[in-house]
């Protein structure tokens, strides 16, 4: 028999898409139980303010109103997700902190009567000073958003390696620019969503999360109670891009309002509130400094960062870090400072979105990199060639890098695009750019101490041999984590995917899993699930190795046959060797976990950036300008990636397509805005200007081989890294174009044409 995978590698049928293409999947919203409530938040309609009263008498009369709560009847412990800063209250206790904090919430028999009841909440403000922008924020005499954090700084970070002021001065060329990042956010299809209930002492929440373990870590500690008393189902899930991640207001208040009541308790956002939580892009500043030889070589990189974290942490401790940290990996220099404030605004919370922390800076540096290439007359991609890291490394900052295959991806996008034959030889107005990265195959350390491991992983065969379920609590969320989780499990145990079943992201039913972020899963879960599949295939080979009387080493297991190796003719088939185990031995059952490698016991910097493996790209953009209008039309896009070996093909590249997708968006449009008071004004999807189908170009999405050994059957992470080069890529293609650079988010039609405008009266 062939040698080849024999499951992993094709392009099978997504497990589920039979259901939600038929219309049959259940997201939370499409749920319903007896006696169901509807919940809704009141939110604060200023920014800054305290709070005087709150009084709930008129709602409470309201008839169909069940309960109405306040601070005084949850918990008044602080959570967050980052235990770094726990910084946030279910309801706001003493005053609130941005246009849509969190005040009191209602539950009643329906929708309507839910809204009306918040009308009738009364709440007394002492309105506040506030503080929009964050260069601002740390004035001596600007607004205190949170007491214990003088000058409304939420982290500082000073790193410094080897010797930068040395590098610069030995530099043949030092550039020094500023560039500047926009508030984005995730935009997913689906709002946020929870149906709590209790049952006795038990709380059961589904709802719409990339991670129902952190859901159930942190609403447990919450409330005071033991993690196994929390119980947390992923329904099917409409995205998430990283918003999803931390639990929200949706959980808590439901949960308070489902005990109080004593009935089932559905809430969600409508899409204005989905953009007053937030949690997506930073608006970050970032002046970089760098110094390179007369060749190109980079010397040395400062980067100072500014980043507006709005007025509570979330993920932004992880942000800031991630935001330096990585600029250190697709390109070797020896010499490396960075200087972050994150500071508080009265403005909603940021947190992380897709590449977290990553796609601004690398916007800055892959920008920048540029402009030294035009300043040495070096081509780009010769200049990225020449600095482009090399496998088994080890960056500045003390990050271990092993697979690496950079410079062939350079050369292989160089190749596919015709670069050579259009880099500053297509007519005025026609450009092309590209711009490279490298992104974590998961983070090496979860997001709260512990030492559980980052995956674990059951498949049990059934009774009859036809079947087998795998049970995951990693998390699927659209990008099909699922089905390629059971083709790494039939690839494992030597069966056929289409007799895999799963059962993932059910807290009581499958084991522990950190969930979908960090672009963890393949990676991190696939490793559980091999490992499991592996102890089903042993378990499997021992027993016909009995029925068989053939040596165990002798035999092997593929597409639900078992043979034996030395007269391949002689075999069994798999369910009757999986019947004869359950008869004689009980469940067929196969167990697997996931740590991650031993990492350094310390770092230079930080471990924030650590990974078992990196990914590398590089991608390509072709742009046409209108110059009377500004406006920027992508033609094309490349991207060529070292992902490793590739599971499933077809959702490998939608992943590389969905990338790009949300990159060029943030690169031309998107941007969330805010009148004088601190209000969003843009909180829709009319004037949130996401891309279409009609804005799309055509995409070429390509593979350069690697392969990792800290990974199961050497997989890479891909599905944030593509999101992260494309801001520098669309930015290069438009100076390429019309010789005009932006280096402010987003690269809008008007900014295009007044940079022209600027040009042209030079």
């Amino acid at each position: 028999m062939s040698q080849e995978f024999s499951v992993i590698g094709k392009s099978v049928e997504k497990i589920d898409v039979r259901v939600k293409v038929t219309g049959q999947a259940k997201y939370t919203g499409d749920l319903k139980f007896p006696n169901m409530l509807f919940g809704k938040i009141l939110t604060s309609p200023h920014a800054h303010a305290r709070i005087l009263s709150i009084d709930t008498s008129e709602a409470e009369k309201l008839p169909g109103v069940k309960a109405v709560i306040t601070h005084k009847d949850v918990p008044s412990l602080k959570y967050g997700i980052s235990p770094a800063r726990w910084d946030e209250n279910i309801f706001c206790i003493d005053k609130v902190r941005y246009v849509g904090d969190k005040v009191a919430a209602v539950a009643a028999v329906d929708e309507q009567t839910a809204y009306e009841a918040l009308k009738l909440i009364k709440v007394d403000y002492e309105v506040l000073p506030a503080v929009f922008d964050p260069w601002h924020a740390t004035d001596e005499d600007a607004p205190q958003i949170h007491e214990e954090y003088p000058r409304n700084i939420n982290i500082e970070i000073h790193q410094n390696f080897g010797d930068v002021d040395k590098a610069f001065k030995e530099a043949f060329l030092v550039r020094t620019d500023r560039f500047e990042g926009q508030r984005a956010y995730h935009t997913p299809i689906e709002p946020h969503s929870a149906i709590s209930f209790w049952e006795g002492e038990k709380l059961t929440i589904y709802c719409s999360t990339q991670s129902p373990h952190y859901f159930q870590y942190y609403i447990a500690r919450q409330f005071g109670m033991p993690i196994g008393n929390v119980r947390i189902l992923k329904t099917f899930l409409g995205g998430g891009f990283g918003g999803k991640l931390e639990p929200t207001g949706l959980e808590f208040a439901g949960a308070a309002l489902a005990k109080t009541t004593g009935r089932p308790v559905k809430m969600f956002y409508d899409r204005h509130e989905m953009f007053a939580h937030n949690r997506g892009r930073h608006r970050t500043y970032m002046e970089l400094t760098t110094g390179v030889d007369k060749n190109g070589k980079i010397l040395g990189a400062h980067a100072n960062f500014l980043m507006d974290g709005g007025a509570y942490t979330s993920l932004g401790i992880a942000t800031a870090y991630y935001a330096g940290s990585m600029l250190t990996i697709p390109y070797e220099f020896d010499n490396y400072k960075y200087d972050m404030v994150r500071v508080y605004t009265n403005l909603p919370s940021c947190g992380a979105q897709r590449g977290h922390g990553h796609p601004q800076p690398r916007f800055a540096f892959d920008s920048q990199l540029d402009m030294i290439a035009a300043d040495l007359g070096i081509d780009p991609i010769e200049i990225r060639i020449l600095n482009a890291r090399k496998p088994g490394t080890v960056t500045c900052n003390d990050f271990d890098v092993g697979s690496c295959a950079m410079t062939e991806a350079l050369e292989k996008a160089r190749d596919i695009c015709d670069w050579t034959d259009k880099k500053g030889k297509m007519p005025t107005g026609h450009g092309i750019g590209m711009a490279s990265t490298s992104f974590c195959s998961g983070a090496g350390f979860p997001i709260y101490r512990t030492d559980l491991p980052h995956a674990a992983a059951m498949i049990r065969v059934n009774e009859d041999g036809s079947s087998a379920t795998l049970y995951t609590g990693a998390v699927d969320l659209g990008q099909g984590s699922d089905t390629a989780l059971c083709q790494m499990a039939a690839e494992a145990m030597g069966y056929v995917y289409e007799k895999m079943r799963i059962v993932s992201a059910d807290t009581e039913l499958a084991p522990h899993d950190f969930g979908a972020y960090a672009s963890r899963q393949s990676l991190m879960s696939g490793a559980a699930v091999k490992q499991a599949g592996e102890d089903v295939k042993r378990q499997l080979l021992a027993k016909a190795s009995e029925m068989m009387n053939v040596p165990v080493d002798d035999l092997d297991c593929r597409e639900g046959t078992v043979f034996v190796i030395s007269n391949p003719e002689t075999k069994l088939p798999f369910g009757k060797v999986a019947q004869e185990i359950l008869v004689k031995d009980g469940p067929l059952i196969g167990r697997g976990k996931y740590h991650t490698p031993e990492f350094r016991q310390s770092y230079k910097g930080a471990a924030v950036g650590t990974t078992p493996a990196y990914s590398f790209l590089a991608q390509v953009t072709e742009v046409d300008i209108d110059e009377e209008t500004g406006q920027v039309d992508i033609l094309k896009a490349w991207d060529v990636h070292d992902c490793g070996t590739v599971i499933n093909p077809a959702l490998l590249h939608a992943q590389v397509h969905g990338a790009l997708y949300m990159g060029i968006g943030e690169s031309l449009w998107e941007q969330v805005l805010f009148d004088d008071q601190g209000k969003i004004v843009n909180a829709n999807l009319a004037e949130y200007r996401v891309p279409t189908a009609l804005d799309m170009p055509p995409m070429v999405s390509e593979l350069v081989d690697s392969w990792d050994d800290n990974a199961p059957w050497g997989v890479k992470e891909v599905g944030e890294g593509a999101t992260c080069p494309t801001f520098a890529a669309v930015a290069n293609a438009i100076d390429d174009a019309v010789g005009v650079r932006i280096t402010s988010l987003p690269m809008t039609s008007e900014k295009v044409w007044r940079a022209l405008k600027e040009k042209k009266n030079k």
